[in-house]
């Protein structure tokens, strides 16, 4: 072998690692929404930097000439539409209120930071003074920001996704393997499946009230009702999705199971689960986008703290500034929602043997 022919295949072997790196990137890149990235690379790699245009123009060209179009035709048409807040806000007093609702949170942390030290001030004068009794330590309790409702919203949509994924899948794999428990469950699934959040607010409401009679505990009345709300509203797409992947697993695995004489908690762990797995996440993404709307609705209902008593006290206001301020929850809603589908997509990608989306 001549020496040019050795160098060749030491640029196609790097060449090969490469493209296989990019590869194996790819399924990641998927994962975060940034598809578009791998044809970047591949064309820098020298594969086809024509095909790999295309793609780049399908994954990023398109999608962003239509947010352009979208942008443009907002502009053009917001102000021709009066309403009793004034005309619909354009992009741009949409993201003017970005900034405001920033500079509100840096403000609300600058008045926090002054009452600490002005307490501890006053408590370390007292301490000099001789005079312990009078130290007091109390919580600042001003108005929430605006990051400070997204962050309640998410720690709610959270808690309550993840009572209901205790709860459906347990009963969906249960479901799934008796045909018995399915013929109990069905009917109780096909009559609340369909049950409004609305409808289930006001019972929730007067049951944690009931119960719950102090915010002295771990959590106060306002989390758990709004939390328990997503529970009973995201709970149905897991439990259906599980039974069906259950049951749907190879009986040819099953005969299996029996044949090994696997008990009942290895079949679940060894054999079930893993098969139906795919079927629970899609189930689990489901789920965990009813929840974030559910919660949305019942926060405006109840008045509850998040997203949802944000976008109602706007609405209350009736500022100028109250519509676009209005628009920023709703971008920041959809937002938050693809991320937590994002989320869940990446785990499912960890947990199964499937990329699809």
């Amino acid at each position: 072998m001549t020496a040019i022919d050795s160098h060749s295949l030491d640029v196609e072997a790097r060449r090969a690692r490469r493209f296989a790196r990019i590869t194996k990137a790819d399924s990641w890149f998927r994962v975060l929404g940034l598809s578009w990235v791998t044809p970047i690379f591949r064309a820098l790699a020298g594969d086809n930097p024509k095909a790999q245009m295309g793609e780049i123009w399908r994954l990023l060209g398109i999608p962003l000439t239509s947010i352009c179009v979208f942008l443009l035709l907002w502009a053009a048409l917001a102000p021709q539409v009066q309403t009793s807040l004034g005309a619909i806000p354009g992009p741009a007093d949409v993201w003017e209120q970005v900034g405001e609702l920033h500079q509100d949170a840096v403000r609300e942390g600058e008045k926090e930071e002054a009452f600490y030290e002005r307490q501890d001030a006053r408590n370390a004068e007292h301490i000099a003074n001789g005079e312990p009794d009078k130290v007091r330590d109390r919580t600042y309790t001003g108005k929430p920001t605006y990051y400070d409702q997204i962050w309640t919203s998410i720690k709610t949509v959270f808690f309550g996704f993840m009572i209901a994924s205790i709860v459906a899948i347990p009963l969906g794999i249960t479901a799934g393997l008796s045909p018995t428990a399915n013929a109990a469950m069905n009917p109780l699934i096909q009559i609340f499946k369909p049950v409004s959040p609305l409808a289930w607010l006001p019972i929730v409401t007067m049951v944690v009230s009931a119960v719950y009679t102090t915010n002295d505990g771990m959590f106060s009345k306002s989390f758990l009702i709004s939390a328990i709300t997503v529970t009973l509203c995201s709970l149905w797409p897991t439990l259906i999705n599980t039974a069906l992947g259950v049951s749907s697993i190879d009986k040819d695995l099953v005969s299996v199971s029996r044949v090994l004489k696997m008990n009942t908690g290895s079949k679940i762990t060894k054999l079930v689960l893993p098969s139906a797995l795919p079927l629970i996440f899609t189930g689990l993404r489901l789920s965990l986008g009813v929840g974030w709307m559910v919660l949305i609705a019942a926060e405006m209902l109840a008045q509850n703290p998040g997203l949802g008593k944000f976008v109602w006290d706007e609405f209350q206001n009736g500022s100028s500034q109250s519509l676009a301020r209005i628009m920023v929850a709703v971008f920041t809603i959809g937002i938050i929602g693809f991320l937590l589908d994002r989320v869940m997509y990446a785990l499912q990608s960890m947990f199964t043997f499937t990329n699809n989306r």
